[in-house]
Order: C-alpha cells, then sequence, then structure tokens
C-alpha cells in the first residue's frame, strides 16, 4: 500500500504502483492540504476576479471571461477537446505511473481542487481501470495535456479504457462495472487534472530503473566477452580508475575486474606478457563508456527527485491566497535528461556490438572458429545475429537524435516554445528496450565463445550464464533456428534472475 502524503511520492513508490500493482490511499494530511487550497479558489471564484483557468479560458483564450454559470461546462469542455491523442496506446505501467504522478501533484496542495479528484485518480488505480492514452498528443510544453486528458476522461465516465488483453473498452462501463461513479468537476478541475509533466516524469523514472539494471548487465555482457576473447584483467584494476575519479568509470571497472577473477580461462593467459599488451578499445574501454553512462543515469535521476518534489500545475494556488501563473509545467529539465540518458545508453549498446563483432570475427578472436560455429561454411554461427546487432545499433543513433532541440509553436503562438519532452522519454524506453536486445546478442556469442573454451572453465560468473543459457540455447554445434534462442536470452538480460545469482555468489554490483 503505497500512502500518498502531501510531500508526494518516491521513485519506488511509482514503480511499486506502475510495475507491482501496489494499492495507492491518501492519507489525512493529504486531504486537509488538498481542502485548504481548494477553499482560496472558492473564495476567489465567489470574488469574481479574472483567474487564469478559474473564470477565464485557456491558452489563447486566457482573455476571454467566462460567466461563473458556464465554468463547470468550461473545465468538462477542456477535459474533452484536450483528449485528442493519436496512435497506438502507451502501455499500461506508463499510464499507471502518469496516474499516480498526477494523484501525487494534486495532493502537494497547490492545485486547488478537492480531494474528490486524487480519490478518484487512486480508485482507477485500485480498481486496475487503465485508460487507452494513445502514443501521440504531447508536445511536453504545458505537461502532457493530451495524454492527461485521457486519463481524466475516463474519471467522467467517458473516453477508453485498456482492457488486459490489448482491447479498447468503454470507460462509462468499466467504471459501471467496478462500482465507480463518474466525477463533475467544478471551477479549475479539469485544467489541474492536465496540466503537469507526469506522462514525462513517469516514463523517465521507468526508464532510470530499466537503466539501472540494463547497465549493471553491460558490465556482465562486457567482462564474459572479454573472458572469452583471452583478454586482459590488467585494465580494470582500480588504481587506474583512482587516477581518473568518475565515480562511474570506476564502478564499472570494479564490475569487470570482479567478474573475471576465478576463471580458469582467465588464468591460462594472465601471466603472460606477451600476451594482449593492449586489447582494442572495445574491450579495454569498457568502464569508460558504461561508466560515463552511469554517471548520466545518475544525474537524470537528481532530476527526476527534483521534479517528484516540484509544482508543476498552472495556475498554482499559494498559501497566502495567490494564484499565480508560472511555467513549471514547462518539460525542458526532463526532456534534456532523456535525451542525454539515451545518448549514453545509445553508446553502451555500440560498444556492445564491437564485442560482438570482435568475437565472431576469425580474425580477431584469438583461436576461437569463424562466427563462433565449430562447423563454420556449411553453418553461420552466429553471423546474422550480429547484423541484427548492427541496425539495432542504427536505429538507436537515430533516436539519441535530441527531441528537446526541436520545438513546434502552438495554440495561436501562445504556446510559441515547446520541450518534447513526452517524445524524448518515449524513445528514452524504445533506446532502453534496444539495448536489452544488444546485450541479448552480446550475451549469448560470449556464453558461445566461454563454451568454446572447454575443457578450461570459466569464471564463477560465466558458469552461471552458461547454465542459464545452456537450458535453451544448448551447446555449440549446428546452425538452429536462432530468434527463439535469442528471444530467451533477451529474457534473461531483462529479467533479474542471472543478475542475482551472479550477486549472490560475487557479491553485489556495483
Amino acid at each position: 500500500m503505497i500512502t500518498v502524503q502531501p510531500t508526494g511520492v518516491t521513485p519506488a513508490d511509482v514503480i511499486a504502483v506502475a510495475r507491482g500493482d501496489a494499492k495507492v490511499t491518501l492519507a489525512p494530511a493529504t486531504i486537509e492540504a488538498m481542502a485548504t487550497s481548494r477553499a482560496i479558489v472558492d473564495k476567489i471564484e465567489a470574488s469574481g476576479r479574472p483567474v487564469y483557468g478559474v473564470s477565464t479560458g485557456f491558452g489563447a483564450l486566457a482573455s476571454t471571461f467566462i460567466d461563473p454559470s458556464r465554468r463547470a461546462e468550461l473545465q468538462h469542455a477542456l477535459i474533452r477537446s484536450h483528449a485528442a491523442g493519436i496512435g497506438a496506446p502507451q502501455p499500461r505501467e506508463v499510464v499507471r505511473a502518469m496516474m499516480l504522478l498526477r494523484l501525487r501533484s494534486l495532493a502537494l496542495g497547490h492545485s486547488g481542487v478537492r480531494p474528490e479528484l486524487a480519490q478518484g485518480l487512486a480508485d482507477l488505480l485500485n480498481h486496475d481501470i487503465t485508460p487507452w492514452v494513445p502514443e501521440h498528443g504531447s508536445l511536453g510544453a504545458s505537461g502532457d495535456l493530451a495524454p492527461l486528458a485521457h486519463c481524466a476522461l475516463v474519471l467522467l465516465g467517458e473516453g477508453w479504457v485498456l482492457s488486459t488483453d490489448g482491447r479498447r473498452l468503454d470507460a462509462g462501463a468499466a467504471l459501471r462495472d467496478a462500482g465507480l461513479k463518474p466525477l463533475e468537476l467544478a471551477a479549475k478541475e479539469g485544467l489541474a487534472l492536465i496540466n503537469g509533466t507526469d506522462g514525462m516524469l513517469g516514463m523517465l523514472l521507468l526508464a532510470l530503473d530499466d537503466a539501472r539494471h540494463l547497465f549493471a548487465m553491460a558490465d556482465v555482457t562486457a567482462a564474459l566477452a572479454i573472458e572469452a576473447m583471452l583478454g586482459s584483467e590488467r585494465p580494470f584494476r582500480p588504481e587506474l580508475h583512482a587516477i581518473r575519479p568518475h565515480p562511474g568509470q570506476a564502478a564499472s571497472a570494479a564490475n569487470i575486474h570482479k567478474l573475471l577473477q576465478n576463471s580458469r580461462i582467465m588464468d591460462s593467459h594472465r601471466d603472460d606478457l606477451a600476451h594482449a599488451v593492449q586489447d582494442a578499445y572495445s574491450m579495454r574501454c569498457a568502464p569508460q563508456v558504461a561508466g560515463a553512462a552511469r554517471d548520466t543515469l545518475d544525474f537524470a535521476a537528481q532530476v527526476a527527485g527534483r521534479e517528484l518534489v516540484s509544482v508543476v500545475d498552472n495556475p498554482v494556488v499559494l498559501p497566502d491566497g495567490r494564484v499565480e501563473s508560472t511555467g513549471n509545467f514547462h518539460g525542458e529539465p526532463l526532456a534534456f535528461a532523456a535525451d542525454f540518458l539515451a545518448i549514453a545508453a545509445a553508446e553502451v549498446g555500440s560498444i556492445a556490438e564491437r564485442r560482438v563483432d570482435r568475437l565472431l570475427d576469425v580474425t580477431r578472436n584469438r583461436d576461437l572458429p569463424p562466427f563462433l560455429s565449430p562447423d563454420a561454411g556449411v553453418n553461420s554461427g552466429l553471423m546474422i545475429a550480429q547484423y541484427t546487432a548492427a541496425g539495432i545499433v542504427a536505429e538507436n543513433r537515430r533516436l539519441a537524435v535530441p527531441a528537446s532541440a526541436d520545438s513546434l509553436p502552438t495554440s495561436g503562438m501562445q504556446e510559441d516554445h515547446v520541450s518534447m519532452g513526452w517524445a524524448a522519454t518515449k524513445k528514452l524506453r524504445t533506446v532502453l528496450d534496444n539495448l536489452t536486445s544488444l546485450l541479448a546478442v552480446e550475451l549469448l556469442s560470449a556464453v558461445r565463445g566461454l563454451q568454446l573454451r572447454a575443457p578450461l572453465t570459466p569464471s564463477p560468473a560465466g558458469q552461471l550464464a552458461v547454465t542459464a543459457l545452456a537450458a535453451f540455447a544448448g551447446e555449440p554445434g549446428p546452425d538452429v533456428f536462432l530468434a527463439p534462442v535469442l528471444e530467451q536470452t533477451r529474457a534473461v538480460v531483462g529479467g533479474r534472475e542471472l543478475r542475482a545469482a551472479i550477486e549472490a555468489q560475487l557479491g553485489e554490483l556495483r
């Protein structure tokens, strides 16, 4: 059970709700903070003075005064008109993260809405009702207007929801089946439901969780590939990284050094001074690339942490009774962080593919057979797996082009600069999904290389990886239908079991 306080939620809370189906409840202090904020809005509305979103229209219509008798209608019309997305639905975990974060934003007590709105979002989460949120619609400027409007529309008993099997269902029927009633909005409440960075922040937090795991797995696959290629462990010694004190580099080097210990394969050439005086950059510089990615991840996590405690609504209700317009909904901080992390993740995948190519090349893989096939010629081994990896690297390079460098003006030039933060975080998730595939190709290649070094036994991490993959990939031999093997290897990389088994033997990876 995640209890939403007036101070917000943590990244772990978001992951628990989005991926772990944790239930959500509102703390009494949250309800009190929201009620206090709402009383200020009610007082302003009664006074008749113009306040954006309370007694005026929106965007380019901000100077249009709205008669009190039509202000509830205004809020409902806002939700309907802004639910204008198009395309495939966003994944369930993204929508659940977005709803929790919008609930968090309301709970901070600066939005001037009734506690019923936050409770309505909690009810959707707790009854596993997932709004159908199309992939296109947000520019990350006034926050994620269209995606959040698709969520808000479900609170009104309108729009669509996403079924567990991917179908699009009627929202009104979903509420009735759950025993929930549609909400009636009061002044400002429609705007408060849609004005914020919750979609892009949700995707960034999910991406951070994935990237932490994948960067650790990148150290594992790199170490096993280096071991299979009879590389040297000397470049990963701690004293060589203490003299260039980037923290991510030191952590990655420590992981790789740890993973290469207690290996008969490494012992076979460890004291041979003529062997591998200098390994190729893709081997020797693995910590410098993966470590820089880790430092980029830390920066992005810092940005996300700040956003988690930020008031991003507009206008905001201040404790002294003022209602002020802000630009806090602009997603540029998140867009920059997501673009930077996408570049870093793309490079982690790029250097992994270079190690795969080296492992498969008989002129560079130190006496392993061509394409890791014991009977090359009739058999092609992992030749085309590297083609697949190369194509994914090329796609990641295209996706690494910053979305945040783009901007298209909207709303009659009122919103004349936008962040493209939704696009930045969405493509970051694609880059990380692609990175999972690239590491899968490297893991399979490394395991094949380790198997072909028999009777020399690999490191404990190598033995665990060989055992995990041998269950479905078998031993090196005649060619097989490779796609299912790659899919299952992808599941090993994306899952946490192999990493947990390695850490159980060697200690936690940094």
